[in-house]
């Protein structure tokens, strides 16, 4: 078969339950719903004493449970056990082309393979194949490490977002995946939609997949011989987690006096992705809204102008001021209300900036809040809010535009990761779930 190294990818052993009850054994990504411990204690209640991956993973909202050790513990042994009790098929060798239908009747379409992390680098300006695209949040990886290290079992719910606009890599995937019989096939729980997975594995099969990516990767080469061919989409700090244990991994396999070669063909070095085209169809990139409270609307307004340049515009009502900031790529729609006026006022600021809006607008905001330190700034999903929130005495919400796509890796590229809480992909349940998994230990 074909060495995908040069992509930063491998080929894996892909692990898949012998009972394709997908409801039971399918549970959503760990950092999802962490405020909502009802969410999890269902999802337990659904799967029972059925094999699960709810078994072998720590869903986030219990990450600061005092049982956590215990918890992890646990973990592992349910691992070791689903390796050697049955619970899995023998193992197949391939890429898995996914199509997940999500609650929202979307379609979503993906390619799970391993990501080489010596190819992935989350620090900024990194030139590595694989790029973080949020910056990362290094105190979160230590507690993460607790669980990925010496782990026997992986399950993915990390997405790599390639730059693929004519489709030639999943969509076309699945073009030739789907004409063999489906690996998995099933809905998944709490109305979170349906996922179907057709293996990938025909030496002609592996040959296209190659084929795309070396055209990828050939149009995401820059002048100085650095190609961008991933950005990763969700699950940063798990890919930075998992990076993380290989480095600690590494260092002891040298120590044990481990050959070079004994070394690269370890399995930790590598983790399970989902791939997923940044023009999939299904795949929605909304923007996240700012809202700030404590603040003189004029001062904000006149200090993001003065950043950015443009021209400030009145608008009659939301529905105008949203159309104006939806159909643009580097507009922003202020919404405060006006004491003078007694009424709420809705401006749009339309600025030159061509890169992602938000990568130019968050350090305008943070420098504004450092010269003004009792303001406070949160994070709004939904315009309905972002308007709601703006009609408070004191309070100024930002409408922000639509993420473009075709920029997004060219942002990241030219500026590195972009602010926190630039944009998310989709709604919570929407988010990869586990499914697929690989052996690390055995």
């Amino acid at each position: 078969m074909k060495n995908f190294e040069e992509f930063g990818l491998e080929i894996p052993e892909i692990l898949l339950p012998k009972d394709k009850n997908l409801e039971k054994w399918s549970v959503i990504a760990c950092d999802q719903y962490t405020q909502d411990v009802d969410y999890w204690k269902r999802a337990a209640e659904i799967v029972g004493s059925a094999p699960s991956t709810l078994n072998i993973i720590l869903p986030e909202v219990y990450l600061s449970s005092p049982d956590r050790k215990e918890r992890i513990e646990k973990i592992r042994s349910t691992m070791r056990s689903y390796l050697n009790d049955g619970t899995f098929d023998p193992p197949k060798k391939g890429f898995v082309y996914v199509e997940r239908k999500t609650g929202y009747g979307r379609i979503r379409h993906g390619l799970v393979a391993a990501v080489d992390l010596d190819a992935y680098e989350w620090k900024p300006m990194s030139s590595a194949l694989v790029r973080a695209t949020e910056a990362t949040i290094v105190d979160r990886i230590p507690p993460r490490k607790e669980i990925r290290r010496d782990a026997p079992v992986e399950s993915p719910h990390i997405m790599l977002l390639v730059n693929d606009p004519e489709h030639k890599l999943v969509e076309a995937a699945g073009d030739y995946a789907k004409k063999n019989m489906p690996v998995y096939d099933g809905d998944l729980m709490q109305n979170a939609g349906h996922i179907t997975g057709w293996m990938v594995s025909s030496e002609s099969e592996i040959n296209r997949v190659y084929e795309a990516l070396d055209y990828l990767k050939k149009a995401g080469t820059a002048s100085d011989g650095s190609s961008f061919l991933f950005a990763v989409g969700d699950g940063n700090h798990s890919l930075a987690t998992a990076k993380a244990v290989w480095d600690e991994y590494r260092e002891e396999l040298r120590a044990q006096g481990k050959s070079k070669e004994e070394i690269a063909s370890s399995p930790v070095r590598y983790a399970l992705v989902e791939i997923v085209n940044i023009y999939d169809t299904g795949l929605t990139f909304e923007p996240i809204h700012r809202v700030l409270f404590n603040t003189d609307a004029s001062a904000l307004e006149l200090f993001v102008k003065e950043k950015l340049g443009g021209v400030i515009t009145q608008c009659d009502s939301e529905r105008e001021l949203e159309q104006k900031v939806r159909e643009s790529t580097a507009s922003f729609g202020f919404v405060h209300y006006c004491d003078e006026c007694k009424k709420t006022v809705y401006e749009c600021l339309e600025t030159p900036v061509t890169e992602l809006a938000v990568s130019r607008l968050q350090p305008v905001l943070d420098a504004f809040i450092a010269q003004n330190t009792e303001i406070q700034i949160d994070y709004i999903h939904g315009s309905d809010e972002v308007f709601r929130l703006g009609q408070k005495k004191g309070a100024v919400s930002i409408l922000l535009p639509p993420v473009a796509k075709d920029s997004f890796f060219d942002t990241i590229n030219k500026s590195g990761p972009l602010p926190r809480k630039s944009f998310s992909m989709g709604e919570a349940s929407e988010k990869r779930f586990y499914l697929e998994c690989r052996a690390l230990f055995r």
